[in-house]
Parts: C-alpha cells; sequence; structure tokens
C-alpha cells in the first residue's frame, strides 16, 4: 500500500488551495459591485475614501443589493471634503502620547495578607481596589507578608510592577 511520505503537508496545500479558491471568487465579486469604477476615478483621497465608506455602509445594509447611486458617492465625497480639516487636526496629534495634567507616573498601594509570588497571566489584588494582572509571562516565587507595591509608567504604554523586600519586576495591565 502506497503512502505519501508527508500526509500532513499535502492536507495543508489543500486548504492553502481551497482558501486561494475563495479569495479569488471574493475577488470577482468585489469586480462585479456597481459603483467602485466611480470611486476609483476620484482624485481626492479623502472623497475616494468616503466613496468607498459609503459602498461598505451600503454593502452591510443590503447584503443582495450593495449597488449605491452615483449622486449618493458624490454627496458622501462632499461631506468628506468637509471633514478634512477635523481630520486634519487629529493627523497632527495622531500618536502622541496626552495623558491628563493630573494623571500620576506612580502607583503605591499594597498587596494584604501573605504574596507568594506570581506567574503568567496571575491577577493581583491591590488593597485601593485595583486589580492588575501579569502581562508579560514573567514568573516569581517570593514570600512576602503585606508588601508595598509600585506600578509605574514603562516603556510603550506598559506598567511595570515592584515590590518592596524584592528584586523581582513584572510588566502588568490594568483589569480592573
Amino acid at each position: 500500500m502506497f503512502k505519501p511520505p508527508y500526509p500532513f503537508a499535502t492536507r495543508i496545500a489543500g486548504l492553502g488551495f481551497f482558501a486561494l479558491s475563495a479569495c479569488l471568487a471574493g475577488l470577482t465579486h468585489a469586480a462585479e459591485v456597481p459603483g467602485l469604477k466611480a470611486c476609483r476615478t476620484l482624485t481626492d483621497n479623502s472623497a475616494r475614501l468616503s466613496c468607498y465608506d459609503a459602498l461598505a455602509d451600503q454593502a452591510t445594509r443590503q447584503p443582495q443589493a450593495a449597488a449605491a447611486p452615483a449622486a449618493a458617492m458624490t454627496a458622501g465625497a462632499s461631506a468628506a471634503v468637509a471633514s478634512t480639516a477635523v481630520a486634519a487636526t487629529a493627523a497632527d496629534t495622531f500618536g502622541l502620547n496626552q495623558k491628563p495634567k493630573n494623571e500620576p507616573e506612580v502607583i503605591r498601594s499594597q498587596i494584604d495578607g501573605l504574596f507568594q509570588g506570581w506567574g503568567p497571566n496571575r491577577i493581583i489584588d491591590l488593597s485601593n481596589g485595583q486589580s492588575w494582572q501579569v502581562a508579560d509571562g514573567s514568573s516569581a516565587v517570593l514570600y512576602l507578608k503585606n508588601p508595598k507595591v509600585e506600578i509605574r509608567k514603562a516603556a510603550m504604554g506598559t506598567f511595570m510592577l515592584e515590590l518592596e523586600g524584592s528584586n523581582e519586576t513584572a510588566r502588568v495591565k490594568r483589569i480592573r
């Protein structure tokens, strides 16, 4: 009896072919949607984007009849041009870390009772009512009674948990 050398690879290739054919079928459907040509001819980027957005909205409201009149496309395009000034202001501040002026850099609290350390995804409840989850997959075995805790801002919007009486730290995220 013949046994293929890599049966798993054969299955993966079959799944890949199936996925490719499904994508191509979706592309042929997209080419048939009326209004796409009208959107493609627009030269203003924001107008073209709003035209495509209007098509997408129309398609979600009416999955079988995704066509929208050309007048609706141009009306959507003119609305996008009118909102360009607001978008420009938002684009100027995009990516800037804008924090409230009264937000602290450090939170200080404590963990009530005996704290025996943490592991990946462990939730740590503080006495101030906040709950923080270990986010970096680290672990530490500690035996500390009512340890004081500092949670500091770290790089790229993350937070680090530091315990009094230990050199161990964990990257955490607030969940409550």
